[in-house]
């Protein structure tokens, strides 16, 4: 394996990996454009590295070369787990945490030379992140129960007054979190909400979006 492969390489995995990180990195996601190019490029490398040992050692010793590249695919549950969050009753994450183990497949598929496949895999997660998250509010909207995740200013009465506006209009909060963020100054609020007749998240949000000291409004599901 020359130099030239091994950077072409390596400069592929950079690329398919920022692609799908930049898609994380528009929703603000906990792991976003640097951590899953980063991810993909090192899987990329981890493959190389195994490839170049097994031809440099196959005829003296008894060498596999999927040893270490079958590392990276167990290895890499343990960063995916540090994007899951359950906060009650809501889990976060799980499409960052299986994000990042696909792109760490796609790296090592690039590492042993499998291009096409990987190019193809990467449009195809591409496709299902943005396209298949408007399929899914399509049928998610016919659900009863909505879960919005806003981020204030920590200031007294700013649940009471987020509760007020529920009220005016009609809409029953059946469960809220509470997490105060590392800078002290910032609320997390996440709202599990019961819709009444007529009545959209859409509207829900743009009635939110007047609460003064408002940072980040969206939904959950």
């Amino acid at each position: 394996m020359n130099i030239y492969e091994i950077i072409f390489k390596l400069t592929l995995a950079c690329v398919l990996g920022g692609l799908i990180g930049l898609e994380r990195e528009s929703l603000n996601r906990p792991a976003g454009f640097r951590t899953y190019t980063l991810v993909c490029v090192g899987s990329a490398l981890a493959m190389v590295v195994s490839l170049d040992m097994y031809y440099q050692f196959y005829k003296t010793v008894n060498a596999d070369p999927g040893r270490i590249a079958a590392q990276v695919v167990s290895g890499i549950g343990f960063l995916g787990a540090g994007t899951i969050m359950r906060e009650g009753a809501t889990v976060r994450g799980l499409t960052t945490a299986a994000g990042l183990w696909v792109v760490a497949c796609i790296g090592l598929a690039v590492g042993a030379g499998l291009y096409i496949p990987a190019i193809i895999a990467t449009i195809l997660i591409l496709f299902v992140l943005i396209y298949f998250a408007r399929l899914e509010q399509q049928f998610t909207g016919m659900r009863l129960y909505k879960g919005l995740v806003m981020v204030v200013e920590d200031e007294p009465g700013m649940v009471g007054i987020v509760g007020s506006i529920m009220g005016d209009l009609g809409v029953s909060i059946k469960n809220i979190n509470l997490n105060r963020l590392e800078n002290e100054k910032e609320l997390e609020i996440e709202l599990l909400v019961e819709l009444p007749p007529n009545t959209s998240v859409d509207k829900i949000i743009e009635e939110l979006t007047h609460v003064r000291g408002l940072k980040y409004i969206d939904r959950l599901n």
